[in-house]
């Protein structure tokens, strides 16, 4: 319900902003006061609270927590983890990003089983998934920490450049690409532009927010789902969950946002 409430509240402010006249000049001060007042209003920080609780709950065939899970700095270190993510794990022997080395550490540290541990990875207002609380909890650890993701290993080097070509392939029945809406200056989607994603100063600011919690449809939503979720818009098929396409376009825009300072969990319109 606060949710809800914050979600009208937030919804009504918008819509004033909306219908005030602006000048061209004063467009962006007007969309900058907006967001200010969607961070002021976010209910991130009960999504953090959960988050952490299911963290440290015993669930399982082997009734474990998740406290051991290592997410890239060490069994149970969550301090700057996310910014260091997505990285290559030698136990996995592959790239992965914080959803699917969550997943891994479900499977491994609780004995679930893969495909129940992912039937339900994007949950909705109603129901948030734990994939999600999850996502929430460990974001805001690294809150202020620079994001700086290596591309050192080789397979962390192949993966980025997986990624940044996945960013400019066009196809689908539109024939769009990332770059299609990311890839030109001065585009937008009604009152809201378009940044640059491919370029540190469109990809750092953005990347530096997500996760984050969608105003509009009261939802917390992982950068998995965002993905998926512009895949959608494109007409493509959806990727299937921690494919290495969705990887790798993490990774790519991780490290063209490489060196801002985390400020996530966000807050959306």
């Amino acid at each position: 319900m606060l949710a809800l409430r914050t979600s009208a509240v937030l919804a009504a402010a918008a819509l004033a902003i909306a219908a005030a006249p602006v000048h061209a000049q004063d467009e962006k001060k007007e969309i900058e006061k907006y967001q200010k007042m969607l961070a002021e209003g976010s209910p991130v920080e009960l999504f953090e609270l959960e988050g952490a609780d299911l963290w440290k709950k015993k669930q399982g065939p082997k009734n474990e927590s998740l406290e051991k899970c290592d997410l890239g700095m060490g069994p149970g270190v969550l301090k700057g983890a996310y910014a260091h993510l997505p990285r290559y794990f030698a136990d996995t022997g592959r790239v992965m990003d914080l959803e699917s080395r969550l997943v891994h550490c479900m499977v491994t540290l609780q004995g679930r089983d893969y495909k129940e541990a992912t039937k339900r990875v994007f949950g909705n207002a109603d129901k948030p998934s734990e994939l999600e609380y999850l996502a929430a909890y460990v974001v805001g650890k690294s809150r202020g920490v620079k994001i700086a993701v290596s591309t050192r290993n080789p397979k962390a080097k192949a993966a980025y450049e997986l990624g940044r070509q996945l960013f400019h392939y066009r196809a689908g029945p539109w024939d769009f690409s990332c770059a299609s809406c990311h890839g030109v200056a001065g585009k937008r989607i009604r009152m809201q532009s378009l940044p640059l994603l491919d370029k540190p100063s469109g990809a750092r600011r953005t990347y530096a927010t997500w996760p984050a919690y969608r105003v509009s449809n009261s939802q917390m939503k992982t950068f998995q789902w965002r993905l998926n979720d512009c895949y959608r818009q494109m007409r493509f098929p959806e990727p299937t969950f921690g494919s290495d396409a969705t990887v790798a376009l993490t990774m790519f825009l991780a490290v063209t946002a490489n060196g801002e300072p985390y400020d996530g969990p966000g807050t959306k319109r």
